[in-house]
C-alpha cells in the first residue's frame, strides 16, 4: 500500500488524522488502515473526548463515525468545520440520513476496505490544502 500523500499541516512528519470510531474492533482495524498510509492516528471512542480534540489538537483531518456510542458526532464535525479541518464521516448510514448542513462531505459506506480509505482521504484532505 502506497503512503498518503497530504503533508501535515505542520510541514513534518505524518499527517496526524483523528478517528472517531466507538466499537474498539472497527477502531483498531482502521487505525491499522491509516497507519499503514503512514497516518499519525489520534482516536476518540466517546463524544466529549472527540469534541475536545476536535477543538484543540493539530490535525490534518479526521474520520468521524457518525453515531457514536448513540450519540451523533455532528458536534464534532462542525468543530472542526469551523477550524477549516476536512473531514469523511464513516457510518452503515446513507448519505441521505446525514443533516443537510453537510451536504458534500464524503461518506465511507461500512464496512470499506482499505483501498478505497486512501484515495477519498486523498482527495478530501488534499482538496481542502489547496483551498
Amino acid at each position: 500500500m502506497t503512503s498518503f500523500s497530504v503533508p501535515s499541516s505542520g510541514g513534518l512528519g505524518a499527517p496526524v488524522v483523528l478517528l472517531v470510531e466507538d466499537e474498539m474492533m472497527i477502531a483498531m482495524l482502521v487505525e491499522d488502515m491509516l497507519r499503514d498510509l503512514g497516518c499519525d492516528v489520534i482516536k476518540a471512542g466517546h463524544l466529549p473526548r472527540a469534541l475536545t480534540l476536535a477543538n484543540t489538537a493539530a490535525l490534518d483531518g479526521a474520520i468521524l463515525d457518525v453515531n457514536i456510542d448513540g450519540e451523533m458526532v455532528y458536534p464534532v464535525a462542525r468543530a472542526l468545520r469551523a477550524r477549516g479541518i476536512p473531514f469523511i464521516f464513516s457510518s452503515g448510514y446513507t448519505a441521505d440520513m446525514v443533516p443537510a448542513e453537510f451536504n458534500g462531505v464524503p461518506l465511507l459506506p461500512k464496512p470499506f476496505e482499505d483501498w478505497t480509505l486512501g484515495p477519498l482521504m486523498e482527495e478530501t484532505f488534499g482538496r481542502a490544502k489547496r483551498s
